[in-house]
């Protein structure tokens, strides 16, 4: 058997990883490449092998950078089936149609400049025919439940925690009548984190794929991020601003909805407007609130709706968006994208990041090489929509907000191992964080192993 590391190796996205086995070839994820040009530039490349080969893929979740490539292996020749959870078939069939929508946009602009140039016209990746097509490939699967897709083959998903229809991977492969067992950790989320179950603990594993994401540092205490949210939004309100928060559609919008839900519901919100200003969120929420069986207890014992109180107005049409920007007074705007590299916030940044009163508060992670790294690193002025602005407002971030698991999380899921694995390979993060990670878990005894980009490796 042999794993090739088709992405997420010493970086952060592109997540897919390639198995060959019993003349069967599997992908585990097939994620876009997002972040800086030189990085999104891999979109454009060929695969790292041949599509019309691959026989099945199974996606831990629907995030762009873990499924965004799907509709590119269907429109270069892929005739296998995807297994997802059916609340990750839900969210792809919105993500990836939006992602195709997107691809269409840039490529449009880019070639008004090329044809300036002289230059060549290019193609986009994939349309949004291409996004439709392969839904059809998608094949239901179950928590808890091994299923035998293939002599040799068999697969079992568990709660991974980080957005809803997350999972974790257990892959049994035969081979001469000896099984292994490869772990696929996805995206681990936080324990004791809102709305959908905490990462289930694995006992047993032959090898083991790990994320770093945050493998070099720790979040806040998830208990105070209630009272940091607060925090700003008073501080904002005192000086007669509005808070901007740049998220991500899945997971963290519905976080936010939900602090902000209990906070109004605990008497601690001022009575003031909050907008969800974004399309694809507001169709990620109506997902989430198609699959309450996989709330936690907590939400299910305390709300009949999470994501629907007093003061909530979901802003679909863009002439709703744009009378934001000449609203009045404190008001609280939730928008994508969440790294700011597109998105209905990079037009409320050119109406109110320059301006003193405002406050712009970060939620989730910001890749290197995106317009939200900028700004969280100081950057005074940014350019974007062709024009320079000035960066005045209030610039804030909550780190326990994150889908992600810290480096104590991820430690904490490891030891849950009875028996040592064989080797723990150490993806999906930059490369300090890897290097991070990997020192802590050699500490306690692991066989750990930073993959490169591209790289192969024999599994015995």
């Amino acid at each position: 058997m042999k794993i090739k590391f088709c992405g997420a190796a010493k970086i952060v996205t592109g997540s897919c990883y390639h198995i060959t086995t019993n003349n069967k070839q599997i992908l585990v994820d097939c994620g876009m490449f997002q972040g800086r040009k030189e990085i999104t530039k891999l979109n454009y490349e060929p695969f790292k092998f041949n599509p019309k080969k691959i026989d099945y893929v199974f996606l831990t979740h629907a995030h762009i950078d873990h499924s965004g490539l799907l509709p590119k292996l269907k429109k270069e020749g892929f005739k296998g089936k995807v297994f997802a959870t059916t609340a990750t078939k839900d969210l792809c069939k919105i993500m990836l149609e939006d992602s195709a929508n997107l691809q269409v946009r840039e490529i449009s602009y880019e070639n008004r400049r090329r044809r300036r140039n002289g230059l060549p016209e290019r193609e986009p990746l994939y349309q949004v025919k291409d996004a439709k097509s392969i839904m059809s490939s998608f094949g239901k699967i179950l928590y808890n439940k091994t299923y035998r897709i293939t002599e040799g083959i068999k697969v079992r998903y568990r709660d991974a925690g980080h957005i809803i229809g997350s999972a974790i991977i257990e892959l049994y492969i035969t081979e001469k009548n000896k099984e292994k067992k490869i772990v696929f950790s996805g995206d681990l989320g936080q324990w004791d984190a809102p709305i959908i179950r905490d990462p289930t603990i694995i006992e047993t594993a032959d090898y083991v794929l790990i994320e770093s994401t945050y493998g070099d540092r720790l979040h806040e205490d998830i208990g105070i991020r209630d009272d940091l949210l607060l925090k700003y939004v008073k501080e904002t309100y005192k000086k007669g601003g509005k808070l901007l928060i740049p998220s991500f559609a899945i997971e963290r919008t519905q976080e936010l909805l939900y602090a902000f839900n209990k906070l109004i519901k605990d008497g601690k919100l001022p009575n003031e407007k909050i907008f969800l200003d974004s399309p694809l969120a507001i169709k990620a929420t109506e997902i989430f609130k198609k699959h309450k069986e996989m709330y936690d207890a907590e939400t299910l014992r305390k709300y009949k709706d999470p994501f629907n109180f007093k003061n909530l107005k979901y802003t679909l049409a863009t002439e709703e968006s744009m009378k934001l920007n000449k609203l009045k007074g404190p008001h609280i705007i939730i928008a994508g994208s969440g790294m700011c590299t597109g998105g209905r916030i990079r037009h409320h940044f050119k109406h109110g990041i320059w301006d003193p009163k405002n406050t712009v508060l970060f939620v989730g992670y910001q890749a290197e090489g995106t317009l939200g790294r900028h700004i969280i690193e100081g950057e005074k002025k940014i350019r974007m929509m062709g024009i320079e602005v000035a960066v005045k407002a209030d610039i804030k971030k909550i780190n326990s907000f994150s889908a992600h698991a810290d480096a104590n999380e991820l430690i904490k899921w490891v030891l849950g191992f009875k028996k040592k694995p064989k080797k723990i390979f150490i993806v999906h993060g930059e490369e300090k964080s890897t290097i991070a990670i990997k020192s802590k878990l050699d500490k306690e005894g692991f066989e750990t192993y930073i993959p490169e980009l591209g790289e192969e490796l024999t599994i015995k």
